[in-house]
């Protein structure tokens, strides 16, 4: 069903911006974390690896001056050992070479080799071993401690995102706020000035400036509304006294009859005017609904079936019994002009049900409620559009819902729920 009832404003996702925000901060931070830890992870293991081949071949230098010198083996030198990385059995020249050995034994490794032949071609090969566990331990302690730093910087992110996302979320419901109370009717509503100077406060200043154009424009459209009534009342009741004075005849009736259909159409825009300068209160007693309603079918005079559960015929409600009754015959006087019969009321608890099966309400209509002087279709019947404002309007000021919507097997169907 559409309600055309004041728009009350929509309760907000209070936790939705800041969690998104806090959740943002904590994916960034986690990007930033990762991305940090890889790149001193990679610098650092292949800084470890060129440190430990570069201590590796000097080792070697130094070892292999005093092989050859003295015959003897210095600096853990030795010769052809059978760890030797097979890449280093058979070195290719006389030069120096560095490989790696990824084997882990105990606390020894992973390694890096360095190699020389002590002679020419088919000489054996002089060995130098570097370990590099120590160095790889500490990497290993870097990477927890960066792991750890990197949660601590979450937890503190997260909160302080979430507070800063608060204070935003906080801004941007105080702008909503305003536009709900506006959609409701409060022309008066503004957001007033905000804290900072950003995004925010420039829409807050452009809905209260929207506030104060569209205010301008209904408070114009108001008093046009109410003045028209005004000035035609005079020449109206002109009118009417003046058709009583022809002679009796068919003009006579005719023109009798536009003059009060023009008279009613004055009545409504005035009662249209009070409503909207807020100058009507209702007048509030404890009546029978289901009495209530058959007294405003009955003086429509509009063949109507009315219809109540015998526990709900004489249920009390407190409200105003001649508001209740314009906004009643309204509905009906609206449902015989622009649908068809059947018309059934029916009154359900607190709840009044007008139905007629004619082609329903246009879609228009449903989608932007009752407009003054618009019937939203041709197929819905001549008419100003008046009836159904004036029915939401006397909803409205006795705090009632009035919803409308089509039936699935045709027809429209007004529902009017009176407040507890």
């Amino acid at each position: 069903m559409t309600p055309v009832r004041p728009l009350h404003r929509l309760r907000p996702a209070r936790a939705s911006l800041r969690w998104k925000i806090a959740a943002l901060a904590a994916a960034t931070a986690c990007l930033v974390a990762a991305a940090v830890g890889v790149l001193v992870h990679l610098w650092t293991a292949q800084d470890i690896r060129d440190r430990a081949q570069a201590q590796a071949l000097n080792t070697l230098y130094s070892a292999m001056d005093v092989y050859r010198r003295t015959g003897t083996l210095t600096d853990g030198a030795a010769l052809d050992p059978a760890e030797l990385p097979a890449a280093l059995r058979h070195p290719p020249d006389s030069n120096r070479h560095a490989a790696d050995d990824g084997r882990v034994e105990g606390n020894l490794g992973p390694s890096v080799w360095a190699a020389q032949r002590t002679g020419g071609p088919g000489s054996r090969v002089l060995a130098i071993r570097v370990n590099m566990s120590p160095e790889l331990y500490g990497l290993r302690r870097l990477d927890v401690s960066m792991a750890v730093a990197s949660l601590v910087a979450l937890g503190a992110a997260v909160p302080l995102a979430a507070y800063g996302a608060g204070l935003l979320g906080r801004r941007l419901r105080r702008v909503s706020e305003t536009a709900g109370r506006i959609s409701a009717g409060d022309l008066d509503a503004r957001t007033g000035p905000t804290k900072g100077h950003d995004e925010v406060t420039d829409i807050a200043a452009t809905v209260d400036l929207m506030a104060d154009s569209l205010g301008q424009r209904l408070r114009t459209e108001r008093r046009f509304t109410a003045d028209v009534a005004h000035e035609l009342r005079t020449p109206v009741g002109g009118l009417l006294a003046a058709a009583d004075l022809l002679p009796s005849g068919e003009t006579e009736d005719l023109l009798r009859a536009r003059v009060r259909d023009l008279r009613g159409l004055v009545e409504d825009l005035l009662e249209i005017s009070r409503l909207d300068a807020g100058a009507e209160q209702p007048v509030r007693a404890r009546v029978p609904l289901g009495a209530v309603v058959s007294e405003a079918v009955a003086r429509t005079g509009l063949d109507t079936e009315v219809t109540a559960a015998e526990t709900e015929a004489d249920r009390s409600v407190e409200t105003d019994p001649r508001r209740l009754e314009r906004i009643v015959s309204n509905l009906v006087v609206n449902a015989h002009r622009h649908g068809q019969a059947p018309v059934h009321v029916a009154v359900e608890g607190r709840t009044v049900v007008v139905r007629d099966h004619g082609p329903g309400y246009p879609a228009d209509l449903l989608l932007h409620g009752p407009r003054r002087f618009h019937t939203g279709a041709t197929e819905r019947g001549s008419g100003h559009g008046l009836g159904l404002t004036i029915a939401l309007g006397q909803a409205r000021l006795l705090g009632a819902e009035l919803r409308l919507a089509n039936a699935p097997d045709g027809g429209a169907v007004a529902t009017l729920r009176l407040p507890d």
